[in-house]
């Protein structure tokens, strides 16, 4: 089976090439090839073009990042739009981590995250330290399960050492999260975090067609929602609220937030922003504006929207 995909695949054989070498019929090969495929002796990936677009080049040139357009069709759902540009982070993820020596890599969590470790295929001799950007905890759950998942794809397919981080999304309290800061084992996971090569993340938004988990999933009750849109909170990155104008010192909740503030981001060389829902273009214009993206995928419609928000101030 292996030496029918060496062939067929590697070297460019025929069928009846490969049936003639391993002394077989044309349609032996055909089932070796098939069963080849099945049982991921041979992995077939297609890479979605992006596509070179005015939208691209407005974003880029204001905020002086490399942006990457991925052509999504006009009939596409909200889910599949998300799928594909996924995909095509995942790709840059997983060649970044291929060329890049024992990387630091930081790993947000979130419905976008989720979707970009599932698709991200095995990097041999990849020997990246992931690591949690932000805590999961609220509530109703330690955040562990769902946070760790994500985090455990992308060690797996990135690399051996994976680092938790087991605190809250967002303490009750901000003088909590300031005691907790000084403890030791804190500080160490902080000093990590500081020492990242590339921080992978994705902006949240109080509204949009796919729900950004961190307003779905119980971090933040009722009344907290309707008083961040009331201070003019458009979303979040990495559970650090922002408004449309990229500020965010000001806001209450951000001092009881576990996430890396813009700030903190800014250190980091590598920040990649994936985004695939037109009704987050607010809070990534936030973003953008708060100068924690230097690398931004996107899908058309998306980008367009967003170039549409800045024009519209």
């Amino acid at each position: 089976m292996y030496r029918a995909a060496e062939l067929y695949y590697e070297q460019g054989a025929t069928m009846d090439s490969v049936a003639r070498q391993l002394r077989t019929s044309r349609s032996t090969v055909s089932r070796l090839l098939k069963d080849a495929r099945e049982t991921g002796v041979v992995r077939i990936s297609l890479v979605r073009p992006e596509q070179h677009t005015a939208a691209g080049d407005v974003l880029a040139g204001m905020f002086g990042i490399e942006v990457h357009v991925i052509p999504v069709p006009d009939l596409v759902g909200d889910v599949e739009r998300l799928r594909l540009v996924a995909s095509a982070a995942a790709q840059r993820l997983a060649a970044y981590a291929a060329e890049a020596v024992d990387p630091v890599i930081g790993i947000a969590w979130g419905t976008t995250l989720e979707q970009v470790v599932h698709q991200l295929e095995p990097v041999p001799q990849a020997c990246a330290t992931i690591v949690q950007i932000n805590g999961a905890a609220n509530p109703s759950t330690s955040g562990i399960p769902y946070a760790g998942m994500i985090l455990q794809d992308a060690g797996r397919a990135l690399g051996e050492r994976v680092v938790q981080f087991p605190v809250p999304a967002f303490f009750d309290e901000a003088e909590t999260r300031e005691v907790l800061w000084r403890e030791r084992f804190v500080r160490r996971m902080l000093d990590l975090r500081r020492r990242m090569d590339l921080a992978v993340f994705s902006v949240g938004s109080l509204s949009g067609q796919v729900a950004s988990h961190v307003y779905a999933g119980g971090y933040l009750s009722g009344e907290e929602i309707a008083g961040l849109a009331a201070d003019g909170v458009v979303g979040d990155v990495c559970t650090v609220m922002l408004r449309q104008d990229g500020s965010w010192a000001e806001i209450p909740i951000n001092r009881r937030a576990s996430g890396m503030t813009p700030e903190e981001l800014a250190v980091v060389p590598h920040r990649l922003c994936v985004v695939g829902s037109p009704g987050k273009s607010r809070a990534l214009v936030g973003a953008l504006r708060a100068g924690v993206v230097t690398d931004l995928v996107v899908d058309d419609a998306t980008a367009r929207n967003t170039v549409a928000v800045l024009r519209a101030g």
